[in-house]
């Protein structure tokens, strides 16, 4: 069940997370087709990797096993989250750190997953598609996802949430009126909960960092999303943006898999069931600087 603070006066451990996010000490370098290099030697990971696995009934399973490589859909603009930093060439954040774990679990070590980020709105193509093997980066469940895709989970359970201009009169969803233009990630649950519950105007890019963009350009009234990834983006800018208001939405975060792959959702249901301790030192290992407190959420063997 989550227990966040209310975040309305977000810079009081915004810079925290930023620092982490950025900085992300002992985090290891992703691999991203052409061989991502970068960062410091790795921290002691809570969990091994598995040297015999045994998962039968699973086509997603056998065709990494048989490719030697596992891909693995991300995010890589969301701090403390799914962040890629093409300086350093390190990814950090707890998805990422959720996804590397699951690889983990299959048997497969960092330089054995192929990362790729996919926008939003393309996530449930790439999975059918079989462009990915399965996707990890703040990915809603949703009964409508669930008719192209299957979800192992939830791993995380959040809200939606309000980013403004610092000097913004808007203090709440209650602010989002007809004059208001409110910017979020085509394809995302919380734009779709603005235009079918909200009079405000909409305004859809790929990625959420073109929404911030466009907030600090005076474009767009108010970026929505999970507050969780807008603390990242209040910590970038304590002086410009600041999150309003309480969570007006539950959003519960899955591990996106091929629709009736339920082997690998059984399985990956049962190492997150398994690994709660491994759960938290992710949890505090990514996050637990921010001033963010939450429990892990029971998973869905639907």
């Amino acid at each position: 069940m989550r227990k966040f603070r209310n975040i309305a006066a977000a810079g009081l451990a915004a810079g925290a997370l930023f620092a982490l996010t950025a900085c992300n000490s002992g985090t290891p370098a992703g691999t991203s087709g052409g061989g991502e290099e970068g960062g410091d030697a790795a921290a002691e990971k809570p969990y091994e990797v598995a040297t015999e696995v045994s998962l039968e009934g699973s086509p997603t399973y056998d065709r990494v096993v048989e490719a030697d490589q596992v891909t693995i859909g991300v995010k890589e603009d969301q701090p403390g989250l799914g962040y890629y930093d093409a300086t350093s060439g390190t990814r950090s954040g707890f998805d990422v750190e959720i996804a590397r774990w699951m690889a983990a679990s299959l048997g497969f070590d960092e330089d054995k997953i192929d990362w790729q980020a996919v926008p939003s709105a393309n996530r449930e193509q790439a999975l059918v598609n079989g462009d990915i093997d399965f996707y990890v980066g703040t990915y809603s469940i949703t009964d409508e996802r669930k008719q192209q895709i299957d979800f192992a989970g939830p791993y995380f359970e959040t809200g939606q949430g309000l980013l403004v201009a610092a000097d913004s009169e808007i203090e709440s969803e209650a602010d989002l009126t007809s004059d208001v233009t409110v910017c979020s990630a085509t394809g995302s649950t919380p734009i779709q909960n603005i235009r079918e519950n909200y009079e405000a105007e909409t305004q859809e890019f790929d990625t959420y960092t073109q929404c911030v963009d466009a907030l600090l350009a005076g474009t767009v009234d108010a970026v929505t999303t999970d507050e969780l990834i807008l603390l990242g983006y209040a910590a970038a800018y304590p002086d410009e943006l600041k999150i309003v208001g309480e969570p007006f939405s539950e959003e519960l975060y899955g591990i996106g898999v091929p629709k009736g792959d339920d082997a690998l959702r059984d399985f990956m249901n049962t190492t997150l069931e398994d690994g709660g301790d491994i759960w938290t030192a992710l949890f505090e290992q990514e996050l637990g600087d921010a001033g963010v407190t939450a429990e892990q959420p029971a998973v869905d063997r639907y």
